[in-house]
């Protein structure tokens, strides 16, 4: 014991030089550690992007995304694709000044990944700052800011920045009228009051072809409503079906809003789309042209969120519509949203079943191609105008941030119930149940809902709740489920000139 006594005091001055010149290393390394990885951190792959003072002429506030394609043709701003999604990445800027320049790397939201996940190759890469207020498509906002596509090689072991300008913008499309196929614009006052700021809607008018030959003659007029992405344009690439036994004025509306599609639902978000369109737009169109101003007079059809707005127009105006021919709508039956039961009690996931499996939300045929989860993140580094988003933007109440609460929890699909039972007053089945003794009568031979048996979305499970629902309160609503078909192979030529035979029908019930 003495001689390890005697030793450490013999050696305890040089016992301490070596533990301060350990110390004074270890701090040393510690330091050039963290001055190391701050050089790494500055030097990892990154994104600048410029916003060019050739082009802006103030400080713009949105969203910037770089969109990074290996296989897609086109420009890759014009993505992502549902089915085929290549890497991109987000983050919100605020006045953003025209000459700065703004750097996209892990800080950024990312799909499906983070930048320094993205596989090492050759890319196409592509920038674009969205600040439109009316498209729900970044891609197509007029006076959105791009950048020219470059072809880079990216390896994100290796540090670089990546320049691109933002030098392009985004050029409003002309609408090609003719003289029977109109564009109206007009200022809505109530949406204008919503949003403080002047909004302006559009649609489409198709007159039918002897309009010009008998001016003293009016015509029945149908409302239609394209789905997810669709807009009024859209009339001017559907052909009219074949005149059956009675001419009718067309109306393309249009759902686009920088949320997705507004499905002409009064939201918190989107603010009163449904009032606007019945007492503005209908009162509009019924001066301007030479319309049967009346409901027995006046149908309404569309597709997929088209179709889910035309029905829920039908049942929440009963009085302003003759009639609805809803084809493949989104869920109409919150019991089943798209596989999901909103309304079970244990605790849910949107992401994962009973079971624990991937829930999918999309298939070819009956094999999955889109998964809950991984369309939920690609949707989210969106951020605005991607189809789940847009669900909460019409179904949601405001959170404290001002924004949509969110129907979700995003990383374990958890669904709030507390926002659910906020969604409850747009569920179509429930608005039915608990309003059928004063809208039966009102609704009598007005409902037709037609979707196929292997919905793309899997959106016929919702309509064949609603059907049981609709037999026991005694509806004479015709819905059909067309085995065999899916979203789009259901609307068949001759399923569209069946539903302008039965609105003709209607139609003539009423007028000779």
């Amino acid at each position: 014991m003495r001689k390890v006594e005697c030793g450490m005091r013999n050696g305890g001055q040089g016992a301490g030089r070596a533990v301060v010149a350990r110390w004074t290393l270890g701090a040393g390394l510690l330091i050039w550690l963290l001055v190391a990885a701050q050089v790494r951190a500055q030097e990892a792959l990154c994104f600048q992007v410029e916003l060019s003072d050739k082009v802006a002429e103030g400080p713009v506030t949105g969203r910037l995304y770089v969109f990074a394609a290996r296989e897609s043709r086109g420009e890759p701003r014009f993505g992502p694709n549902w089915f085929r999604p290549e890497p991109f990445f987000g983050l919100d800027v605020r006045e953003m000044k025209p000459g700065s320049v703004q750097k996209v790397d892990d800080s950024a939201d990312g799909f499906p990944d983070k930048l320094s996940k993205l596989p090492a190759g050759k890319y196409r890469v592509q920038a674009l700052v969205d600040h439109d207020f009316y498209a729900q498509n970044h891609a197509r906002g007029v006076g959105n800011f791009y950048s020219k596509v470059q072809e880079v090689e990216i390896d994100p072991g290796k540090p670089a920045a990546i320049a691109l300008v933002l030098d392009q913008v985004v050029e409003a499309r002309p609408f090609q009228e003719t003289k029977n196929y109109k564009e109206v614009v007009f200022k809505s006052e109530l949406l204008s009051t919503f949003h403080r700021r002047e909004v302006l809607d559009r649609c489409a008018v198709i007159l039918p072809k002897s309009y010009y030959d008998e001016p003293e003659k009016r015509y029945p007029v149908i409302y239609s409503i394209p789905g997810f992405s669709g807009s009024h344009r859209d009339g001017s690439s559907t052909p009219a079906p074949a005149e059956v036994e009675v001419e009718f004025i067309r109306v393309m509306l249009s759902g686009q809003c920088k949320w997705g599609h507004h499905v002409y639902a009064d939201s918190a978000t989107n603010g009163p789309r449904g009032q606007s369109l019945v007492e503005e737009l209908i009162p509009l169109i019924d001066k301007q042209f030479r319309t049967v101003a009346a409901p027995t007079a006046r149908f309404v059809t569309g597709h997929s969120s088209g179709g889910w707005s035309s029905l829920w127009l039908q049942v929440s105006y009963p009085d302003t519509f003759g009639g609805v021919w809803s084809l493949s709508p989104d869920p109409v039956d919150f019991r089943d949203w798209q596989q999901v039961d909103l309304y079970h009690n244990s605790p849910l996931s949107v992401y994962r079943d009973e079971s624990g499996n991937r829930r999918p939300l999309a298939r070819r045929g009956t094999a999955p191609v889109i998964w809950y989860d991984t369309f939920c993140q690609m949707d989210d580094v969106i951020g605005r105008g991607g189809q789940m988003r847009s669900f909460e933007a019409v179904f949601s109440p405001l959170g404290d941030d001002g924004l949509p609460r969110k129907m979700w929890d995003r990383q374990t699909g958890r669904v709030d119930p507390e926002v659910v039972k906020e969604w409850e007053k747009y569920d179509i089945r429930l608005k039915l149940e608990r309003n059928w003794k004063e809208l039966g009568p009102k609704l009598s031979g007005k409902l037709t809902i037609i979707t196929g048996g292997i919905d793309t979305f899997y959106l016929e499970g919702a309509v064949a709740k609603l059907k049981e629902s609709l037999k026991k309160l005694d509806s004479d609503a015709v819905i059909e489920i067309h085995e065999g078909k899916d979203h789009r192979s259901v609307l068949t030529p001759e399923l569209r000139g069946r539903v302008r035979r039965e609105m003709s029908a209607a139609y003539l019930r009423h007028h000779h």
